[in-house]
């Protein structure tokens, strides 16, 4: 069974001390590639380095997260754009929308969002994106820009059933984690996560966040790492009714088409 995480933050200061330890048990458990989230400018400068150390096992995005959208500058501009071409970086984002913790003006949010849809649809990469209360601006927004873009997931869904099927009718992907274990705020998703396609439905960890709190025994750090993506498959196999076989070899299929891996 090979499972692909398409969404660890393996740029966070917790991996420094153990990152090749954090590969192997990857590996150990089945995860064969990760692309690693580009959420700054530095950030994204990281997920590069890390991809070029590690090629065929680890791939890139480059973006700016909403959170440090105010850091957005046009030099941030030019080197998203740079990094957009290189065949490492898979994918642009993590960008998108945050309405639940306002680190940036929803203004300044809503126009760095839409300066990097414009380089996705430039350079023809999919797009990473994030968005957490804010489906009523989100989704204006990503519709025009959905037929400019090869490809689209929206990361680490949280959100209701409508705005599920208003993604899924834009033909967008599903980006599904941990939170989907969490009994105090993710038993929603268990309900209605049968609905995503097959070739939309992708997993990820989100490491170092969103440990999966089904995970047993639970690790006295608290970090979330890929190796745990396979206990988020079998969490979803299970509410999907289908075998952990399955959900993985679908969810793997449409990551290796969806970053062209």
């Amino acid at each position: 069974m090979q499972l692909i995480d398409i969404g660890a933050n393996l740029t966070h200061e917790s991996f420094r001390h153990d990152f090749d330890a954090v590969l192997q048990r990857a590996a150990d458990q089945g995860v064969v590639q990760m692309i690693v989230t580009g959420a700054s400018h530095a950030g994204s400068d990281h997920a590069l380095e890390l991809a070029h150390a590690h090629p065929g096992v680890l791939y890139a995005t480059a973006g700016v997260h909403p959170h440090h959208a105010v850091d957005y500058s046009d030099l941030t501009d030019t080197r998203l754009r740079e990094l957009a071409r290189l065949p490492e970086v898979r994918a642009i984002g993590e960008t998108g929308l945050d309405y639940h913790r306002n680190y940036s003006p929803r203004d300044v949010q809503l126009d760095v969002f839409e300066r990097q849809m414009r380089i996705a649809a430039e350079v023809s990469k999919p797009l990473f994106l994030h968005q957490r209360d804010a489906h009523h601006d989100f989704l204006p927004l990503l519709k025009r820009y959905r037929d400019k873009v090869p490809a689209v997931v929206v990361h680490c869904f949280t959100d209701t059933r409508e705005a599920l099927l208003d993604y899924l009718a834009l033909d967008c992907h599903i980006g599904i984690t941990g939170w989907i274990c969490d009994e105090r705020r993710g038993t929603h998703l268990r309900q209605f996560v049968r609905e995503i396609p097959a070739n939309r439905l992708l997993i990820e960890t989100d490491a170092p966040y969103l440990l999966p709190r089904t995970v047993r025994p639970q690790p006295s750090h608290r970090r979330n790492e890929p190796m745990f993506l396979k206990h988020i498959c079998e969490e979803i196999a299970r509410d999907r009714g289908e075998s952990v076989e399955m959900t993985a070899a679908n969810s793997t299929a449409a990551a290796r088409v969806f970053f062209g891996l």
